[in-house]
This record gives structure tokens, C-alpha cells and sequence, in this order.
């Protein structure tokens, strides 16, 4: 079959439009704060082999690392069957953390698999030693519950066992289980989508035409690496600690260029640590696809086909490549941002014209929990500058696209209140470029709660390049109401309680800078 150039655009366009739809219909149902208002959630379609054809501009640790659920949920279950849906949330098949549960459901045609619509989204809570289920763990155990895949749908029956388990686990149930029907909604709409351009284009002229997406992906791919030149570069750094005192923990990346291929050696990094940033096997490929995607031009499409030639060496059992029973849950907000700071900064030495300096290089994961709520999100910081331009201030950097909680929703659903959020001045890099500058975020309790801070770069700064400057170092408080005294604290990984009238403050990093300084 010859592809039409001009009815490849239109499919590619029908796919992605398709996992569009997905996350509109995901937010506008979903219940929990989290996915409606912050839009913690990717959405995206595969073919019938579990190949990535199209995803939505969501969460790039989510999207990179989504294939590796599909494929061990057919590798786990086999070939699903009409009104199956699966569910899994198990770092050790694919996925992030315990939070991000993803389901997969098989599309039909005819009686024939035509592709699959999965998404994965983070819950609020999913149980854990903490509320919000970011906890400061040493075992998986400890995170919540872990979802092998399994089918929660099978024949368009719904496991009563295996859904009952889930919600006597979690602390807020009835969010649970709006949140879990809204991602099958999600892909009931993805698998209606995908059944009108069958209906109108014909099974096997979609299928051609998604598989030439992915070669069409790939070469777009292999001609940016091919103009990256060829030699080996090297880059380190470090989060601070683990959570459990132990640290500077290592991260240390060589990129290989030859030719048209890409090699990502992360196997000289640490040793899996104790404490709860170690990082699946899964979300290091993410990050480190991520990287190279930053270099595509704009409007290439984004699918399994840009990943082919590029190669990701891990080793197991260290701290990018966790092994059961590892505590991970800060591995997918945390050690994916670092992984991405080396990565950069490798290829800074291969490009140094087009690299920027290292943003704030954490998520700033805050959590915090009473009687019959929880409340998660993640705080921006400031982006690194660029050559010819200065960092932005007060955005979600690299690993998450999410949305802040609006102080109006926040307040409306949880017994807390805002008290601040502006920018942190002068917390960017200096330079010819400067860096972003980080955000502070001031939360009040209205009631008491336990809450769970897990960010980084409270000790290290954001690097700059071309001789910019670093970054300021982030830093965190409690004003106790009883004394009017602050409690600075000694980690960015930290649990603590609240008492009615407490405020926490976290102050996040800045981006570092670019060039000399003017």
C-alpha cells in the first residue's frame, strides 16, 4: 500500500486528537482535585502489538513509561478479551508509583483486537503508612497497595473481589472509585474514537497508516541524533538524600552518539538505597527518552517510533533500576528529574549551543491527610536558562506537566487554606541568562492533619552552564501557632503533623543560569 503523505497527517491527527479526547473526558469526570484541577493524568493509544501510536501533551513520566504497563499487562494476562479492561499500578511491571494506577482496554473490530486506549492518572491516596500515600518508606509495602495486572473487567464484569480490596485499602473510597470509573470512561471514549476512523477509513488502512507513523517518528528521530556528534559524554550528579540520612546518592550518565543511534549508559550510578527514591527501570527510560524528544523539532510526532534508536543500559539493583521490594514512590517524582539533569548535561557537551542549564530539579511532592480526606500536589520551581534566553519562573519543570491546585478548589474541598503563592525572588542562576526563579507556597491547616514533604536540591543547587550561575537551594518551614516559631527543616524528605492554625511554607528552587553574567 502506498502511504499519502497528506492521509498520514490526517490520521496522525485523528490518533492524537483521539488521546485528546480521552483527557478532557478524563478530567471533566473525574472526582478527586488531583486529576480535575491538576490534570495528574496521560492518556494515549497503542496497536495491537502495544506499541505507543499517539498520546496526548500530558505527563511526559507518565507517557514514556505507559508502554511498559501495556506490554506487561499482556505479557501478565495475554489477549484481552472484549470488555476487558485491566488494571495495574506495580513499579516492578512498568509502572511509576503506587499512586499512578493505569488502566488498559482492549479495542474490537469485527471481533479483532485493533489497538488498546490506556491511561494512568494519580490518586489522591492509596493507602500506605501516610496520608496522600507519598510516603517516607523503606519498603514498596509501605507505599500502599500494589496492583499486579490483573483484570478489573473481564467480559464486562466487574471484579467485586479485586475492586473491594482496592477500596478497603485506600482512605477515601468514594474518590477512588469516581476517579477509577472516570478512567474507564476515558477509554471507552479513546476505543469509540479509534472505531469511527476504522468505520471510516477500514481496519487495515489504519493500521498501515499507524505503523507509518511509527517509521515515520523514528526517522525523524534518527536524524536529530545524527546531528549530534559522534564521541562519548559523561555527566554526574546527586539528590541530596534518600529520606533515611543517607546521602549524596549518585546519579552518573555516558551518552554514546554513533550515527543515527544513541546509547544511555546509566549503569555506574548508585546502589539501590534504603529510603524511597529509587526509580523503576521504567521511569529512567522515560526521563532519558524525554531528553532526547526535547530535541525534535516541533510537530514530529511523539510515539514508539522515536524511541528505536535509542538504547537505555540500566543495572539491577541500583538506584535507577529498583528491585522488590524498594521503597520507589519518590524515584518518579525526584530521581526522574535528576536523571534528566545528567542526561542534559551530557549532552550540553555535545550541544552546547542548544542545551539549557539545569532547572530546580524536583517536584516538590506535598502531601497531607485528616479524617475522610487527602490532599496531594506537586509546587513548580524556576526552568534553567537557555543561549539566548532566560529561564521561566514558577512553572512545572521537565518530568510533570501538571497544573497547580487553585487556591479556590483547594479551599473548597479540603480544610486548608492559602495563605501564599507568589514567586521567590532572586532564586535563579545569574548570568548572561538567568534562571527561574522558584515559587513559595504557604498552606494553613483548618483542622489537624499528617503531612509528607518529599522534594530535593534542599542541599545541592541546580547547575549552571557556559559559566552561569547555580541556583538557589530550597527550604521549608512550619510556623507552629501555639509559639509563632518557625521549624525549619533539615531534608526536603520529611513527615510531619499539623495542628489547626499551623502553616507549612515550602520555598522551591530557582533554574540555573546561562552565560557570564551581564
Amino acid at each position: 500500500m502506498t502511504i499519502d503523505p497528506i492521509e498520514l497527517e490526517l490520521l496522525r491527527n485523528l490518533f492524537e486528537a483521539a488521546a485528546e479526547e480521552m483527557g478532557i473526558t478524563l478530567q471533566r469526570v473525574a472526582f478527586s482535585a488531583n486529576i480535575k484541577e491538576r490534570r495528574d493524568f496521560s492518556c494515549a493509544l497503542f496497536d495491537p502489538s502495544g506499541e505507543l501510536l499517539a498520546q496526548a501533551a500530558h505527563i511526559p513520566v507518565h507517557l514514556g513509561s505507559m508502554p511498559a504497563s501495556v506490554r506487561a499487562v499482556l505479557g501478565r494476562l495475554g489477549a484481552l478479551e472484549e470488555g476487558d479492561a485491566a488494571i495495574a499500578n506495580d513499579p516492578f511491571a512498568g509502572g511509576t508509583h503506587l499512586p499512578d494506577i493505569t488502566i488498559v482496554s482492549p479495542v474490537f473490530h469485527d471481533g479483532v483486537v485493533v489497538g488498546y486506549a490506556a491511561n494512568r492518572a494519580h490518586h489522591a491516596d492509596v493507602g500506605g503508612v501516610s496520608p496522600g500515600s507519598m510516603t517516607l518508606s523503606r519498603h514498596i509495602d509501605e507505599e500502599g497497595i500494589r496492583i499486579e495486572p490483573a483484570l478489573l473487567y473481564r467480559r464486562g464484569v466487574r471484579d467485586e473481589q479485586l475492586l473491594g480490596r482496592i477500596l478497603d485499602t485506600v482512605r477515601t473510597p468514594d474518590e477512588r472509585l469516581g476517579d477509577l470509573d472516570a478512567q474507564l470512561a476515558a477509554n471507552h471514549v479513546g476505543a469509540m474514537a479509534l472505531g469511527r476512523m476504522i468505520s471510516r477509513h477500514g481496519a487495515q488502512r489504519v493500521r498501515r497508516y499507524g505503523q507509518a507513523l511509527l517509521d515515520y517518528a523514528q526517522a525523524f528521530m534518527a536524524t536529530t541524533v545524527a546531528a549530534i556528534p559522534d564521541g562519548e559524554y559523561r555527566f554526574e550528579d546527586a539528590m541530596d538524600d534518600d529520606g533515611t540520612g543517607h546521602g549524596p546518592v549518585a546519579i552518573r550518565a555516558t551518552v554514546r552518539i554513533a550515527g543515527d543511534r544513541a546509547t544511555v549508559d546509566l549503569r555506574e550510578s548508585a546502589d539501590q538505597v534504603a529510603g524511597c527514591i529509587n526509580c523503576p527501570q521504567a521511569v529512567a527510560r522515560s526521563a532519558v527518552y524525554y531528553c532526547f524528544a526535547c530535541l525534535l523539532d516541533a510537530g514530529v510526532p511523539l510515539n514508539g517510533g522515536c524511541f528505536r534508536n535509542i538504547e537505555v543500559l540500566t543495572r539491577p539493583g541500583s538506584v535507577v533500576d529498583a528491585q522488590y521490594p524498594a521503597a520507589v514512590v519518590a524515584g518518579n517524582t525526584e530521581t526522574s528529574q535528576r536523571i534528566v539533569d545528567v542526561v542534559l548535561g551530557a549532552l550540553a557537551q555535545a550541544l552546547p549551543g542548544r542545551i539549557p542549564a539545569a532547572s530546580c530539579g524536583t517536584m516538590n511532592s506535598v502531601a497531607l491527610g485528616g479524617e475522610g480526606w487527602t490532599y496531594y500536589e506537586t509546587i513548580g520551581g524556576g526552568s534553567g536558562a537557555g543561549p539566548d534566553y532566560d529561564g521561566a519562573s514558577c512553572v512545572q519543570c521537565h518530568m510533570t506537566n501538571t497544573l497547580n491546585t487553585p487556591a479556590e478548589a483547594l479551599e473548597l474541598q479540603y480544610p486548608l487554606r492559602v495563605r501564599q503563592f507568589e514567586r521567590a525572588a532572586e532564586t535563579g542562576g545569574s548570568g548572561m541568562h538567568r534562571g527561574g526563579d522558584g515559587i513559595i507556597r504557604q498552606i494553613e491547616a483548618l483542622a489537624e492533619c499528617e503531612g509528607t514533604l518529599l522534594a530535593d536540591r534542599r542541599k545541592s543547587h541546580a547547575y549552571g552552564l557556559a559559566g552561569g550561575g547555580q541556583s538557589a537551594i530550597g527550604q521549608d518551614s512550619i510556623r507552629r501557632a501555639a509559639t509563632g516559631r518557625d521549624d525549619y527543616f533539615q531534608s526536603g524528605k520529611v513527615r510531619f503533623s499539623l495542628r489547626r492554625g499551623d502553616q507549612l511554607t515550602v520555598r522551591s528552587p530557582g533554574g540555573g543560569g546561562w552565560g557570564n553574567s551581564r
